[in-house]
């Protein structure tokens, strides 16, 4: 899940490089065909918001441990490392009649769809091939949704960087459309947000799809099923609608062949990533502080945003997977949560120049919003404390003993930590991206290159955190606090680094610090 997509195709690169390989149309296209592009990221984002709000708790549903079901999130990060350097360098070189771009979003938009149906129809399958639902464990449905979580997670990294290429190339170079074809893109990508989360906390779904409800699917299964066929439409409805409608110009084999060995100095082989790795030689002291602020910032982030939806089931509302309806009920609380994050996060990107000029200067914001992160993080556990405290049961039959839902107060204060987190992610999303932009400017280095190192500063934290979160919760007791408290530290350390170490950018590039954007993938 690459955050760097948004960058990755920057018209304004120092230096061209094999990662970066522009042929743009002469003139800038009209601006509703920019935004036909740009409209593909919000079916995007309505199934990257399904995976964050309700996979995590899908997947101990199938029999997963919660202490085990972080390494599934491994995929993300590794895809997001791997997947766009390739598609996009590829893509670069695509010589298809179709056009360079457009295969790839069609290939991307396809291959989300079957991964969806592998990933919704996990349960079903898994009990086709022989699962027995007596068991806790169902090992066939859990290797069809890993199976179908991977190719999701490939495909949505197929799709993000030629879709930002597109618009890259219909921009032509025109900075004012740049900033605009940005900006729909940024905003396509919080309305799917907020569709996503929304979807997510609606519990009656299911009685849209009344065939989604099966032996082996329950009621949330069923909400999940729903919730993903909705996705799919969306997103192939706004893919052909985009492809249909937008048309590129192929571009000549032997013009594109003689750029590859001119620029590369080779026939073969994938140089993107001997130039990736090789840029690490070059780099200035400026861009190592903002690689360590960055990779504690990462830190902090991923196990919250992995593990949301289940803190709010489990510690917040007291529920446990598969048991009750408390657990269904917090974690639909926690997309509800979610849905006003991105809102927050949509009106704090409008901001943010605004807001670095309030406080001095976008370093000194990134500190600010990072000790905000941390509070916020370390306020989980009194939250937590305080649900725990209050909780109350009501007995049902079979002896079962439900917790009800938490206060009033308990939850509003919930809520309230998903909706401030929306001021930090923003800030996450623009400033670190920016900030590599100018300081491989003033330095003379690529800045393709320079972002690109920036983007393994954010996914090998993921894969760090997704294989050690599961188990250092279960060192420490099980639950997600633990995750979280470590998080609030990292964050912590973060904004004392951020304010103390990294440079100021120049005052005539400043500006710049709210032109890039982001996405957690």
């Amino acid at each position: 899940m690459d955050p760097l997509s948004a960058t990755k195709h920057n018209k304004n690169f120092a230096k061209p490089s094999s990662l970066n390989m522009e042929t743009p149309p002469a003139d800038p296209s009209p601006l509703r065909k920019i935004m036909a592009v740009a409209s593909i990221a919000a079916g995007v984002q309505f199934g990257w918001a399904l995976q964050l709000s309700l996979l995590t708790p899908y997947v101990q549903l199938l029999g997963i441990p919660h202490s085990w079901a972080s390494f599934i999130w491994l995929c993300g990060p590794v895809s997001g490392m791997l997947v766009q350097p390739i598609v996009g360098y590829h893509s670069d070189r695509c010589t298809s009649r179709f056009g360079r771009r457009r295969p790839f979003i069609a290939a991307g938009a396809l291959a989300v769809a079957i991964a969806v149906f592998l990933i919704g129809y996990a349960a079903d399958l898994g009990h086709i091939f022989g699962d027995s639902l007596a068991k806790k464990v169902r090992p066939r449905a859990i290797a069809i949704f890993v199976v179908g979580f991977w190719i999701l997670d490939v495909a949505n990294n197929m799709l993000q960087g030629p879709c930002r290429a597109l618009l890259a190339d219909l921009s032509a170079g025109d900075h004012r459309k740049t900033r605009n074809a940005n900006s729909f893109f940024s905003f396509f990508m919080a309305v799917g947000n907020v569709l996503g989360y929304a979807a997510g906390s609606y519990s009656g779904l299911h009685h849209v799809f009344p065939f989604t409800k099966t032996k082996a699917c329950n009621v949330y299964c069923a909400n999940l099923k729903s919730c993903f066929f909705l996705s799919i439409a969306l997103l192939l409805s706004l893919a052909t609608i985009a492809l249909t409608y937008v048309k590129e110009e192929p571009v000549a084999s032997e013009k594109n062949s003689a750029s590859v060995v001119e620029e590369d100095g080779s026939h073969g082989g994938m140089p993107c990533f001997g130039q990736l790795f090789g840029a690490f030689r070059e780099l200035k002291r400026p861009m190592w502080i903002l690689l360590l602020v960055t990779c504690l910032n990462w830190i902090a982030w991923f196990p919250f945003l992995l593990f949301d939806t289940d803190w709010m089931g489990r510690e917040v509302y007291g529920g446990s997977v598969g048991e009750g309806k408390a657990y269904d009920r917090g974690v639909r609380a926690g997309s509800l949560g979610l849905m006003l994050n991105s809102l927050v996060l949509g009106a704090t990107s409008l901001g943010v120049d605004v807001l670095a000029r309030g406080v001095g200067g976008v370093k000194r914001l990134w500190g600010i919003v990072n000790f905000l992160l941390a509070i916020c993080l370390a306020m989980t556990v009194l939250v937590t404390k305080m649900a725990a405290h209050s909780r109350q049961y009501t007995d049902l039959p079979g002896g079962i003993h439900e917790p009800l839902p938490p206060p009033a107060g308990v939850k509003a204060g919930a809520l309230a930590l998903f909706s401030v987190l929306g001021i930090p992610l923003a800030i996450t999303y623009s400033i670190p991206f920016a900030l590599a932009s100018i300081f491989s400017t003033t330095s003379g280095a690529g800045q393709g290159l320079s972002l690109g190192v920036l983007n393994l500063a954010i996914v090998v934290p993921q894969m760090v955190v997704s294989v050690i979160s599961g188990q250092w919760d279960k060192l420490f007791g099980g639950g997600n606090l633990p995750a979280f408290v470590l998080g609030a530290v990292a964050a912590a350390a973060s904004g004392i680094l951020s304010v103390i170490l990294l440079p100021s950018p120049p005052p005539d590039l400043a500006k710049a610090a709210t032109a890039a954007g982001g996405g957690f993938h």
